[in-house]
């Protein structure tokens, strides 16, 4: 039997899973319907997605409360992390588990412990992508293996990247800057929308207070480079990302979807 999903986030990348699904990379699954802020772009989505399979219907939710109705066993959430507290509790209450990329909830202590103390009484479960990193499988490792780990998370941006937040200044155009040296947890509150990925990172290793986080700006630098760095008494490991677009974040949920389904995990 097909495992059932619904997508939250209609976006770029909710669209790179729900193409995904449409060419047929996900066949255990069946995509039950969308839910976006704006309902355009989910009728959007839906309609794009009912195009390429005529005998399913992807539906249009109007709220997560009717989403949650339709019992999906899956939840993929490509929204914000506004969104995914939102759907985490009522959801995981339900026993819908989650595939998410706004890791960057989880800086919320708080959040983070309710959520796991629901997944567990409600036998569900909450899954990260990686979005544009790798070797979370390294740093949870060498993490285990004890010898004081430490993480380092450095980005390197374009200014274009940076306007929406306050750090922005017209001088970047010009000239590199390092614009943010601080932890994940203060990362993630200046960076909400861009630095999910080291709060990924940091509760993989040596969580968000302990993980060093910096920003770079570089003019006419595409795209976005994530380096971490961890060391101990007896690793050192050096994990380097470049990705010149976003699209990489919604394939690391197609990835995650593929491995929960698949009789062998990588």
């Amino acid at each position: 039997m097909k495992k059932k999903f619904a997508i939250v986030g209609c976006g770029k990348l909710g669209k790179v899973v729900a193409n995904a699904y449409s060419n047929q990379l996900l066949a255990e699954y069946q995509l039950i319907g969308v839910y976006s802020r704006t309902i355009e772009s989910a009728e959007k989505l839906a309609e794009e997605v009912n195009k390429s399979k005529a005998d399913e219907s992807c539906l249009v939710f109007e709220s997560i409360d009717e989403l949650i109705s339709h019992k999906p066993d899956i939840i993929v959430e490509t929204a914000s992390i506004q969104a995914m507290k939102e759907i985490t509790i009522p959801a995981l209450s339900n026993g819908i588990s989650i595939v998410t990329i706004s890791i960057g909830a989880f800086a919320d202590d708080e959040f983070y412990e309710e959520t796991k103390r629901t997944a567990l009484y409600n036998n569900a479960k909450v899954y990260f992508a990686s979005g544009a990193i790798g070797g979370l499988d390294v740093l949870q490792t060498v993490t285990l293996m004890g010898g004081n780990p430490t993480v380092t998370f450095r980005t390197e941006t374009g200014p274009n990247a940076l306007k929406k937040f306050s750090i922005f200044d017209e001088n970047l155009k010009d000239e590199k800057h390092q614009v943010f040296q601080g932890n994940a947890k203060e990362a993630i509150a200046t960076f909400p929308t861009h630095v999910n990925v080291s709060v990924c990172a940091s509760l993989a290793s040596v969580g968000t207070e302990s993980t060093s986080v910096s920003m770079h700006s570089t003019p006419n630098f595409t795209g976005d480079d994530h380096r971490i760095e961890i060391k101990s008494e007896q690793v050192h490991g050096i994990i380097d990302i470049y990705s010149s677009k976003a699209d990489i974040a919604g394939w690391s949920v197609v990835r995650v979807l593929k491995n929960i389904v698949s009789p062998i995990v990588m």
